[in-house]
């Protein structure tokens, strides 16, 4: 659990830096739908042939459910987080993600009846505030409005689909399931790459692109999302969605490493802010032993 936990909290945090160097001469979404379709067409291919092939078949059921996943996490949520890094920092855009948590909490709460603790209550709004600060638009450090609000979508769309996907009929095993809804993400987004004319943009892609795509290919997808699909099914939601203030982190250094993106005073600040509220949000409730699983919403990743 912890091994994969760590595959998450680090290789997730770098993303942002590779989603934004593959984009650079590769189009958005035909960048994302490459991404997905090859890393869940292999996985599925590999992993098919593997288990319970008779008693875990995917049919008709599996493959619906397999979409709505993929649509919201990959088609909202992975593509609109990098249609926004061309208008948003790297560090900004993990920090705003980084309020994932938060509408987990408000999705269990409005949908599951989950209730919410005065701790969690307090994390919402201040949360929130953070998040509102840091894409306040306004000042000499403000950032991109359109952005800002795609990111916002972006994290609502993965939370949704990270609780829908924890009751949903998904095939039992877990490298079968994560493919199909890598495929079918990557399949929708092949469509929004024609539909917007994306495909006929495509130029020769710089060999910095190609290594940044094979990067969420093979670490950023094969690894870290079937790690994070087994956490989701296996241990607390709470302890999961850890990963959301330790990506920022990492995001924030490689993007003023690497990039040399600024990190202002409201930033910082704002930045703080969520990650105190994610932290107040994710600590379980007093008694709940770390354990223990988390509740099952009734219908969400």
């Amino acid at each position: 659990m912890w091994a994969a936990l760590a595959v998450v909290y680090v290789v997730w945090g770098s993303t942002y830096l590779f989603i934004l160097l593959a984009e650079r001469t590769l189009p958005v979404f035909v960048m994302s739908s490459l991404r997905f379709l090859i890393a869940g067409g292999l996985l599925y291919v590999w992993a098919i042939r593997r288990g319970d092939r008779e008693g875990d078949r995917p049919g008709w059921r599996q493959w619906a459910a397999a979409s709505l996943v993929g649509g919201a996490l990959f088609l909202v949520g992975n593509a609109g987080v990098a249609w926004a890094e061309k208008r948003v920092d790297t560090g900004i855009a993990s920090l705003i993600i980084a309020a994932v948590p938060l509408w987990m909490a408000l999705f269990d709460r409005a949908a599951c009846g989950q209730r919410l603790t005065r701790t969690a209550v307090v994390g919402l709004g201040l949360g929130f505030g953070g998040v509102a600060l840091l894409a306040w638009p306004t000042g000499p450090s403000h950032i991109d409005l359109g952005g800002g609000i795609v990111l916002l979508a972006a994290g609502a769309a993965w939370a949704a689909g990270s609780l829908y996907s924890r009751r949903a009929p998904l095939p039992r095993r877990q490298f079968v399931s994560a493919g199909m809804q890598m495929v079918t993400g990557g399949v929708m987004l092949a469509v929004v790459a024609a539909a917007t004319g994306e495909v006929s943009d495509i130029h020769r892609p710089s060999t910095e692109s190609i290594l940044a795509l094979v990067y969420l290919i093979v670490v950023g997808s094969w690894l870290a999302f079937t790690a994070y699909a087994w956490l989701l099914r296996t241990t607390r939601t709470s302890l999961v969605s850890t990963y959301a203030y330790v990506n920022p982190v990492v995001a924030v250094f490689l993007g003023w490493a690497v990039e040399n993106e600024s990190i202002s005073a409201r930033t910082l600040v704002a930045g703080l802010v969520v990650l105190a509220a994610v932290a107040l949000i994710v600590t379980p409730p007093k008694g709940e032993r770390a354990t223990d699983p988390a509740p099952v919403p009734a219908r969400g990743r």
